[in-house]
């Protein structure tokens, strides 16, 4: 059983690289797109009645908002992370329970860093067990929000998304270390962990050795067919792994961006660096250091085909892409 891919879309968290991406591809094709955000946007999350009358007749709702986990995990931060989440869903919910015509499909980002640090196999839909600590916690918050209440009119999934690949966000950052002559592998090491970080859930133990901490991605191309089809396909719902279907490690990764960009070396980071970098940078080492090793088994059995389940290929495809601004 499949269903026509048309009509509005409102979509909550449209200011970021993914947000931008899916509003240009969808007013393309020639669908009204009502976007919500902090600023920028057709309308801010604080106008609940202009988010009510947007989503009442809607075709599709997809919530993307939240504060960047690139972020240090002070105590501000995280309470941050966690109500721009929370708060946002809640607004898309009451909407959705509002309206006289509720939207068929309400798809609401989650991540695959839900999943527990796996190195000895993949984390499905079915078989993945959740892990512990801050960034888990509020992966389930954020799911526990969207999934709450009775919504008898309109199918839930949560995309559960890695990194997302494109012309844009972690590549970025990749290419410029590359191009430095920093772009190799990502040791995890033994480093001191405080008690005030390991209370609040932040806490890195050393795990994975010589860069072997598994890398899933999917590509923006895909992410954005990943919605078609769930549009198309509502026998799927629920949590959905939003990853290609090969995942793949560290040291490969920064091996793929070298070659992508004819970089012939690049200097590996010992932990200590890389802390001492995500200090300098305002940003965390669990988003580089933790191994996520997610499958995509409930998109596979409904028969997604990926456009690019390939690293090698979805990296070069990435660096080719013109600027979509």
């Amino acid at each position: 059983m499949t269903q026509g891919v048309d009509g509005r879309v409102v979509l909550g968290g449209s200011t970021g690289f993914i947000g931008q991406d899916l509003a240009r591809r969808w007013r393309a094709a020639g669908r009204e797109v009502i976007t919500v955000s902090r600023h920028d946007a057709d309308l801010r999350w604080d106008d609940q009645a202009g988010i009510d009358a947007a989503v009442d007749g809607a075709g599709l709702v997809v919530g993307l908002a939240g504060k960047s986990v690139n972020c240090r995990y002070t105590p501000a931060n995280r309470a941050e992370i966690l109500r721009s989440r929370t708060t946002t869903t809640t607004a898309l919910r009451t909407a959705v329970a509002r309206a006289a015509t509720p939207p068929p499909l309400w798809i609401n980002s989650s991540t695959a860093t839900i999943y527990r640090h796996a190195e000895d196999g993949p984390q499905t839909e079915t078989r993945g067990e959740l892990g512990t600590g801050f960034s888990v916690d509020v992966a389930k918050a954020w799911e526990r929000e969207l999934f709450a209440g009775d919504l008898p009119g309109t199918r839930r999934v949560a995309l559960r998304t890695a990194i997302v690949l494109g012309d844009g966000g972690v590549l970025d950052t990749l290419r410029t270390l590359s191009r430095l002559g920093l772009g190799g592998t990502q040791h995890d090491g033994h480093w001191p962990l405080g008690r005030a970080r390991r209370a609040a859930g932040t806490a890195h133990g050393f795990r994975a050795r010589g860069g072997r901490q598994r890398f899933s991605w999917v590509h923006v191309d895909d992410l954005a067919g990943i919605i078609a089809f769930l549009e198309r396909h509502p026998e799927v719902d629920g949590p959905v792994n939003a990853v290609a279907p090969r995942a793949s490690d560290n040291r490969t990764l920064m091996a793929t961006v070298r070659h992508a960009l004819g970089v012939p070396f690049g200097l590996p980071s010992a932990r200590w660096m890389l802390e001492l970098g995500a200090i300098a940078l305002g940003t965390e080492t669990e988003l580089i250091l933790k191994s996520r090793w997610v499958e995509p088994e409930k998109l596979l059995d409904a028969g997604y085909a990926f456009a690019h389940p390939d690293l090698d290929e979805a990296v070069r495809t990435s660096f080719a892409a013109p600027a979509a601004h």
